[in-house]
């Protein structure tokens, strides 16, 4: 997979509605094996008594990286349950495949480090992307270096050396949204990659409009659950096959539990999300309306993700939610909310931060499935707190000179 060569499109499949696939995608063998629930294989090793075989497998897998003929052989190289889990990812997100991680960056670090073990160090890269995913490009830590743009520069930024194109639709924390077709196409040859977080492939499929690789934290919205901490990449075989040689080398295996609630969370997937979306569709049309709100960020593609910034103390309102939840991380079937400049985007240079739209009054919440009346009563009592009604309404720019509400902005549009 380099810049000379173009990824094969996804295996064709029988057609299936999404919903279909979400249930069924990975389990399709259960009832033939007499069963109904999938099996959780917490085998670390495997007895073979043909050495020789074994041999001969090993050296196939070290040659190509393409999943073992036959029973594992150890479980950094593969395991059934985490197996399952890849497959029905690969068929949600509309690729031939996906190899699982031990979290969104180790999945992320695989993909860097894939690219840099052919000679492709440089990414281009913009801005806001998820903290840490911020922090590990900025930092130099795989020995890469970056190049940050807006879309508009994707294409002049690219050089002989760029081996990827990073991109975070809806972003985090922001929710801007980027054209992924119009971006694919600035990266001629150099593959595009797409974290698809927020959005999951209910709301958007990336390859269908160019991308070449996904990337999920699976800890979020994939688990839904908040007890599971994984991540995923969905690409072309070609290049799961180098993945996987990276992920048996570097030892960031998904751990066969964490496969097995994976799969089951991808059963609910659709509903979840659709069920979410609807909540904070309604919250972010109310704080639109709410004089205690300056701004509110929710991406045209809707979502379960809201973030608005407040006049007064976004602190105050941290310290005042009872049944919303103040803790980092999304996708959950609760509501969670915080600060991300103080915890997601910390590690992020302040001036940067800033000019990616993270500012000092910026709340991220990831609403969940509780009932929208309970969430925004608790909304209303925490934006009343003492601390968070300093605001100077009529001096702001948001608010209309006949002091209407401002509508929801689709994410710094």
């Amino acid at each position: 997979m380099d810049n000379e060569s173009s990824m094969a499109p996804p295996t064709t499949l029988p057609f299936r509605a999404q919903a279909t696939e979400a249930v069924h995608a990975g389990r399709d063998d259960l009832a033939a094996l007499g069963l109904h629930a999938p099996p959780i294989d917490l085998s670390t090793t495997y007895p073979s008594y043909d050495s020789r075989g074994e041999a001969e497998r090993i050296d196939s897998f070290a040659a190509t990286g393409a999943r073992l003929d036959g029973p594992p052989v150890y479980a950094r190289l593969d395991n059934p349950t985490t197996a399952r889990f890849e497959t029905a990812l690969a068929r949600l997100e509309g690729t031939a495949s996906a190899v699982a991680f031990a979290s969104g960056m180790a999945a992320l670090t695989a993909v860097l480090l894939a690219r840099a073990s052919i000679g492709l160090r440089h990414v281009v890269a913009v801005r806001p992307l998820y903290g840490c995913s911020d922090h590990l490009l900025g930092a130099g830590l795989l020995g890469t270096e970056v190049t940050w743009t807006d879309p508009a520069g994707i294409a002049e930024a690219i050089r002989p050396d760029t081996g990827l194109v990073i991109v975070e639709t809806p972003a985090n924390p922001t929710l801007a949204e980027v054209d992924i077709r119009a971006v694919a196409h600035s990266c001629g040859s150099v593959p595009l990659l797409v974290d698809n977080t927020f959005a999951t492939p209910v709301l958007q499929r990336p390859v269908e409009h160019g991308a070449r690789i996904v990337l999920h934290s699976a800890t979020k919205y994939l688990g839904g659950h908040g007890d599971v901490m994984g991540g995923v990449v969905a690409c072309d075989e070609e290049f799961a096959a180098r993945l996987r040689q990276v992920r048996f080398a570097t030892g960031g295996v998904l751990h066969p539990m964490a496969g097995y609630l994976l799969l089951r969370g991808l059963a609910t997937l659709p509903v979840r999300v659709r069920a979410a979306s609807a909540n904070a569709a309604e919250l972010a049309r109310r704080l639109a309306a709410d004089p205690r709100i300056a701004r509110v960020h929710y991406p045209e593609l809707g979502g379960a993700m809201v973030s608005f910034e407040v006049y007064g103390d976004p602190h105050g309102v941290i310290a005042a939610v009872r049944l919303i939840t103040p803790a980092v991380s999304l996708g959950s079937v609760d509501t969670l909310i915080q600060h991300p400049a103080s915890i997601s985007h910390r590690i992020v240079d302040e001036g940067d931060r800033q000019s990616s739209g993270v500012g000092d009054r910026l709340l991220r919440m990831s609403v969940g499935l509780e009932d929208v009346e309970d969430l925004w009563a608790d909304l209303c009592q925490a934006l009343s707190g003492e601390e968070s009604v300093r605001r100077t309404v009529s001096a702001s720019p948001a608010r209309t000179a006949a002091g209407s509400a401002p509508r929801p902005s689709p994410a710094g549009r």
